[in-house]
């Protein structure tokens, strides 16, 4: 296992390819673990670049180094260990790829940091100028039970008790069914172990939505920087499941204006909330070809 130490934690990560090639920090989501992306790193290896995939603050086998440290999710802590990391490995420019979670880390890091990405790819999830977070519709409301359960005590104890069967209800209801076996979810499971995996889960969704929950002011500066970006410069591929039951397609439509480079939604039919692991061939022929875009 690779891994490097930052102020606050030990990032573990996996590696694909040279470390000459172009770099690709890939960004997993939630609830899921750098494994998910084996297909499709494998395919971008082979295309000639060198694939860097972090386990997310939370996610076993990262941890933090101190008890101390405030267990944060927000995007702008994901955001500033995706640079961390970046720096530690002397990665001065990259291009993103990132799947919820990921994805929104991806277009944090593009709001904050642009001068470091080449290219972003998101899956799954649109794009939030920024970076606020707006009470949805009746229906969208509904997909979201998750987030509301967390807002309760009773449920995020039930959070903290099983994670790994909170995690499954989302990979069971998420996409078409068949798309994942038994085997998978319980080796991807283990990522979730940790009670870290449940802190950071419950503070990146309670803290959406209820005053009070835990921060760390080392994030504010940032936090601001990004309330004032509405638009992202950098060139950028969204790729959505059309069969997505958390983040269905109308969420993702119409987002060209919040972009001034090049961007290209991509809608696969008959796939649902995890386009890489649903249809790795399409999501990594997707990328290599935004890649190539001039």
């Amino acid at each position: 296992m690779n891994s490097i130490r930052t102020a606050n934690l030990e990032i573990c990560y996996e590696e694909f390819g040279r470390k000459e090639d172009p770099p690709i920090l890939i960004l997993h989501g939630w609830p899921d673990a750098p494994r998910g992306w084996v297909k499709v790193a494998n395919a971008l290896q082979s295309g000639g670049w060198r694939i860097v995939v972090p386990y997310l603050r939370g996610t076993w086998p990262t941890r933090f180094l101190t008890a101390d440290t405030p267990r944060v999710g927000s995007g702008v802590a994901l955001a500033q260990d995706a640079i961390d990391l970046a720096d530690h490995l002397r990665l001065e420019r990259f291009a993103v790829v990132g799947h919820d979670w990921g994805a929104r880390v991806g277009y944090t890091l593009g709001a904050l940091f642009p001068e470091r990405l080449t290219a972003l790819t998101a899956l799954s999830l649109a794009y939030q100028p920024h970076g606020v977070f707006s009470i949805p519709d009746f229906q969208q409301s509904r997909r979201f039970w998750y987030q509301w359960f967390q807002c309760v005590e009773g449920g995020a104890t039930a959070v903290r008790k099983d994670p790994a069967g909170f995690a499954r209800i989302q990979w069971d209801t998420w996409s078409p069914p068949g798309w994942f076996d038994e085997a998978e979810f319980a080796a991807t499971s283990q990522a979730f172990l940790d009670p870290d995996w449940a802190a950071i889960t419950l503070n990146a969704y309670r803290a959406r939505w209820m005053p009070g929950e835990v921060t760390d002011p080392r994030y504010d500066s940032l936090q601001q920087k990004l309330f004032i970006v509405e638009r992202l410069a950098t060139p950028t591929l969204m790729i959505q499941g059309a069969s997505d039951s958390c983040d269905p397609p109308k969420e993702s439509e119409g987002q060209e204006r919040f972009f001034t480079g090049r961007y290209r939604r991509v809608l696969l039919e008959g796939v649902g909330h995890f386009p890489h692991r649903e249809a790795p061939d399409n999501v990594s022929a997707a990328i290599l070809e935004s890649l190539a875009a001039k």
